[in-house]
């Protein structure tokens, strides 16, 4: 464990419980809804217990997972807005796939990449929001048509496979850099990880003593 004067505070404890509720939302709507989806995966609803119980404990989920979004997007929105620079980022993925994005463009709060990820994810989860509610039975479903229940349940699925290709990045690029883990995990990241993939971030963050909004 890092000395407490080598650490800086990443992500607060409100932001890292929304992230794990999120993630806990994302992991049952993604396995129940491939359930759903592929009858050859139709045993993964016994993670719910019964097929059921997973049907109504779907879109439950999928609240919990919108609700954690919601509290991310407010904490998170105004880092990830477009900034100059971020087009030169990009143009350099393989220096920064190699760890030396701080050769490239110093960084803020986000990287142009995670800012991208970030409005992708908001994106679909809207549309995820929209098309599940359309098709919540028996809440909702019998409000609408059918032509538009199919036609909300086809984006609903390609909604669903898309976020969780969004994930499968996001996840592999957490571990991708070493040391970002930690800052879900305890909420703090080394000043030499700062330093080397968010250098302007550390230095706003000292002039605000070191206080993460």
């Amino acid at each position: 464990m890092a000395n407490q004067k080598d650490v800086v505070l990443r992500h607060s404890y409100p932001a890292r419980v929304a992230h794990w509720l999120t993630a806990l939302g994302f992991f049952m709507v993604a396995v129940s809804g491939l359930g759903f989806f592929f009858p050859s995966l139709h045993w993964l609803l016994g993670i719910m217990g019964t097929p059921q119980l997973a049907q109504f404990l779907h879109p439950v989920f999928g609240i919990v997972m919108v609700l954690g979004l919601v509290v991310l997007f407010l904490r998170n929105a105004p880092h990830c807005l477009p900034e100059k620079g971020d087009g030169k980022w990009f143009q350099h993925t393989a220096d920064i796939l190699k760890g030396n994005e701080h050769h490239v463009v110093e960084v803020g709060h986000y990287n142009p990449g995670q800012k991208m990820l970030f409005w992708k994810i908001m994106g679909l989860t809207l549309l995820l929001l929209i098309t599940g509610l359309i098709a919540w039975r028996p809440y909702f479903a019998d409000l609408f048509p059918i032509p538009l229940l199919r036609l909300a349940l086809v984006l609903h699925s390609v909604c669903g496979i898309l976020m969780m290709f969004l994930v499968i990045v996001h996840i592999y690029m957490g571990f991708w850099y070493k040391g970002t883990v930690r800052g879900m995990l305890y909420g703090t990241v080394t000043r030499s990880w700062a330093k080397k993939h968010h250098p302007r971030w550390l230095r706003e963050l000292a002039t605000k003593g070191n206080k993460n909004p």
